[in-house]
């Protein structure tokens, strides 16, 4: 197992090791099997996505939103700090009631 996903509802996959550009990762997600193809080379511990997320949309880890796409992101694309927006512990968003 080269990736994880914990939940169905999760739209991105935990690398359980560095995992080269271009290789197919197969995956569970749910009752349902899964390949994704990754984009660049994702290192042990980050995430890649498993399905289009548009601009703004959930970045869902472990059944959790932990943050916000800041751009459209392809499947297989590596999802981190270039492309994701956090939305915890943020006390400027917290300071305007905008924490999620």
């Amino acid at each position: 197992m080269r990736a994880i996903v914990i939940t169905a509802q999760d739209n991105v996959a935990t690398a359980l090791e560095d995992i080269p550009a271009g290789a197919t990762v197969k995956l569970r997600v749910g009752s349902e099997e899964r390949e994704v193809q990754v984009r660049a080379a994702i290192p042990f511990g980050h995430k890649f996505a498993l399905q289009p997320i548009p601009a703004g949309g959930d970045i869902i880890k472990y059944g959790e939103v932990m943050g916000e796409a800041a751009a459209a992101i392809e499947p297989g694309e590596h999802v981190h700090v270039h492309n994701v927006e956090s939305r915890r512990g943020r006390g400027d968003l917290a300071a305007k009631g905008g924490e999620r």
